[in-house]
């Protein structure tokens, strides 16, 4: 099957694309769309906007979410990112900014838009890519869990030095699919109101990860 995905991408994950389940997704997807025109997001013209804003030959790190804010206007295709205009910003969102800052003491970007993460390689990647409004999880078991665990299955296999940046249970499970003596793993609560207090504040990670890259010589991330 034939995707409107990054070329680096479209190559890498071409084995996918063309498997029986992918089609099966694809009409599911297709047919949210048609059924509840305005209420499934992200746009469909970003739905692999994750991909598309870091080649897979850019890639540094994956930061895995869970699906797309089920909010109007929140959700435009890079897990805990929502477009700059979005006031007040997600929850979670809030909680990552609070770690970023207490972490490396600079100040939050001026905006929830974490595409600048993304062009710098940080692949913000969500296990699942679509949701329908107000309905949390509403895709799930459609096939796009699979996908995702090829996703990492291909980074894992072709590439080395990635950093995996894993919070809560549902992300942690993807780390059996990371080999730890050819990536870095680094694990803590969802950052969401209701876990950010068991851990994911104070685990550090921005810092971690720029100390990783550093000492491979690459580039650190520009944060803000």
């Amino acid at each position: 099957m034939k995707v409107s995905i990054d070329p680096s991408w479209e190559k890498a994950l071409q084995k996918s694309f063309d498997a029986p389940y992918f089609e099966n997704l694809v009409q599911f997807v297709k047919q949210e769309y048609t059924q509840f025109p305005g209420h499934v997001f992200p746009e469909g013209k970003y739905i692999f906007r994750a991909f598309d804003s870091c080649p897979f030959d850019k890639l540094k790190v994956v930061i895995l979410g869970q699906d797309p804010y089920p909010t109007r206007g929140h959700a435009h295709g890079l897990c805990f990112s929502c477009d700059a205009h979005v006031r007040p910003l997600p929850k979670s969102l809030q909680n990552i900014f609070k770690e970023l800052e207490d972490d490396l003491g600079i100040p939050a970007p001026p905006n929830g838009d974490l595409n600048h993460w993304a062009n710098q390689g940080i692949l913000l990647l969500n296990s699942l890519l679509t949701v329908r409004e107000g309905q949390p999880m509403s895709h799930a078991n459609k096939g796009w869990e699979k996908f995702t665990d090829e996703v990492i299955e291909t980074i894992n296999s072709e590439l080395e030095g990635i950093i995996f940046v894993l919070w809560g249970s549902p992300a942690q499970a993807k780390a059996a699919r990371v080999n730890p003596k050819r990536h870095f793993i680094l694990k803590a609560p969802h950052p969401s109101p209701l876990s950010a207090y068991r851990g994911f504040f104070g685990s550090k990670p921005f810092s971690k990860i720029n100390e990783i890259l550093t000492q491979r010589g690459e580039t650190p991330i520009q944060w803000t």
